[in-house]
């Protein structure tokens, strides 16, 4: 029974961050940049933590030399998900959701090059399955829209989450339960976000409508706080290894919605870049 439960969650926390774009790309409709649905995604998702820690009976005390620590993985996760929306604007999101899945291979990659992880056959002919993918998915939309930019954006995406990754693996002097540290990555992120928007003179938008206020705090719960619970949960049930695997959701869901309700078009290359780099991100995660 733990292990049906912990497929169940695994799929929940990759389908639910899925939806990311069914909650974002609304918002961007009615005008909002999306620095300001950022800000306001960190702040909801934070306040939803809180209550969970608080409910929980955990501890925010947090010792000083976790402080930098902490601000580096903000910045890195902010990296990650302003790329990431940023892309939204250079292609369908089912596209941009699929190369954000790059992350796993780039993460092997680095391991690899500055932490000399063995080398094996397997990891090196899914680097290549991904790399195909991208070239596929470069040459497959009949609309232009995904262009040289718009996928260079969104691999930096992928990049920046990647080295959350393994800096969180790396780093000794953080000793930390998960959500404890997602509270703080978004707290520590939202306050940099709201320096930078603030320094480059864009400011916070107001949010226009109670339509977008209700995608706003879908976004901040579905994809973030609900995906991160399950996530844990599906961690504790089956490992990180088969939740890794179950990721593959993400961007299955993510072309679901795009060509369900954004109308966004399916062609053959499109499908054979995603079902490649879906393959190279599970053998990879698969041989780790």
């Amino acid at each position: 029974m733990n292990k049906v439960n912990g497929f169940l969650y695994g799929l929940l926390s990759s389908a639910s961050f899925g939806l990311i774009p069914l909650f974002t790309i609304p918002a961007m409709q009615q005008g909002m940049g999306f620095w300001s649905i950022l800000l306001y995604r960190f702040l909801f998702a934070m306040l939803a933590l809180a209550g969970i820690l608080l409910l929980d009976k955990q501890s925010f005390r947090i010792r000083r030399k976790e402080i930098l620590p902490l601000l580096l993985l903000a910045c890195l996760y902010d990296s990650s998900a302003v790329f990431l929306f940023w892309g939204y604007q250079f292609m369908s999101s089912g596209v941009a959701t699929t190369l954000h899945f790059m992350y796993p291979v780039l993460t092997t990659l680095i391991m690899m090059i500055f932490f000399h992880e063995k080398k094996s056959l397997w990891r090196m002919a899914a680097i290549a399955l991904a790399v195909a993918g991208v070239f596929f998915l470069s040459g497959g939309d009949s609309t232009g829209s995904v262009t040289g930019l718009g996928i260079f954006i969104v691999l930096l995406s992928a990049l920046g989450y990647a080295l959350y990754l393994v800096t969180v693996s790396q780093l000794k002097n953080l000793e930390m339960k998960g959500l404890k540290m997602t509270f703080y990555v978004f707290l520590f992120g939202g306050i940099l976000l709201f320096i930078g928007t603030e320094a480059s003179g864009i400011g916070l938008q107001a949010i226009p409508d109670r339509t977008t206020l209700g995608n706003l705090v879908m976004l901040a719960l579905v994809p973030t706080v609900i995906s991160n619970l399950a996530l844990v949960r599906a961690i504790k049930n089956i490992g990180s290894t088969l939740t890794s695997v179950l990721g593959a959701m993400e961007p299955v869901t993510a072309v679901c919605v795009g060509i369900t309700i954004f109308g966004e078009p399916l062609t053959r290359s499109i499908a054979l870049g995603i079902l490649l780099i879906i393959s190279a991100v599970t053998v990879i995660i698969l041989k780790r």
